[in-house]
């Protein structure tokens, strides 16, 4: 086999392997969107049972980040991967970091799911935590779409909606704050509300770090420490370099 088509063969060969790497990602990632809904709805249907299943799954989470991990160590050992595809590895890695903890925050919500089944439910079976779930469970979803699409644009518009989910959380933290003041009978139920939106919150960081990966990923642009409207300007002023 001469150099150029060994070259070929080590592309090709690299590209498989990248292309099941990346898609076992997403697999992960779906796998701990799943459960994140089954652990708010378990939580708002006061669901015992279904909070400690969605808990001690978590093994599964952590099963998956090793396996990929171990995965990308022996890709990165036997290929020959350019400084672009070893920037899509390093973006890899750091995905299924995030993804593992959010798995662990889900593990949080279901186990507490687990003891707020033990009181009685409000009226409104978590209005507000459920409507801060649903926010969360979105940026998960779109950061992984646009993983999968390797579209830094959504990528972007993921990370500009945590703004959004931090307000929410804390506005309801205000909200469980005051219901301890006026009736102490509530200070364990609020207490465990917390917890939980706090979980919540730290999800949506973890999916907007997960955004500004894929930009990582396009772009070559490290924005976790940029404002977003800089990092757009950083990514309009690549995009015109390479046009020009």
């Amino acid at each position: 086999m001469e150099a150029a088509d060994l070259g070929q063969h080590i592309s090709r060969r690299f590209n498989e392997d990248l292309e099941r790497v990346r898609s076992r990602v997403l697999q992960m990632g779906g796998f701990v969107e799943q459960q994140l809904q089954l652990a708010i709805t378990a939580l708002a249907e006061g669901d015992s049972e279904s909070g400690e299943r969605i808990a001690r799954d978590d093994y599964k989470v952590n099963q998956m980040e090793v396996a990929i991990d171990e995965e990308c160590g022996r890709i990165l050992a036997t290929r020959q991967p350019t400084a672009s595809d070893l920037r899509v590895m390093v973006a890899i890695i750091k995905t299924i970091t995030d993804l593992e903890r959010i798995g662990d925050e889900v593990e949080k919500v279901g186990f507490i799911a687990a003891r707020l089944a033990t009181m009685e439910t409000p009226a409104d079976h978590y209005r507000a935590i459920r409507h801060l779930g649903r926010l969360v469970t979105e940026m998960l979803h779109d950061a992984l779409h646009a993983f999968a699409r390797l579209d830094a644009d959504q990528a972007i518009a993921v990370a500009r909606r945590d703004r959004h989910v931090d307000l929410e959380y804390e506005t309801i933290q205000r909200q469980q704050i005051t219901f301890m003041m006026e009736d102490p009978r509530q200070i364990r139920r609020a207490l465990e509300v917390m917890w939980v939106v706090r979980a919540l919150e730290r999800i949506g960081d973890h999916a907007k770090n997960i955004g500004e990966y894929t930009v990582y990923m396009v772009h070559g642009k490290d924005i976790r420490h940029l404002s977003l409207d800089a990092a757009e300007q950083q990514i309009r002023a690549t995009a015109e370099e390479r046009r020009g």
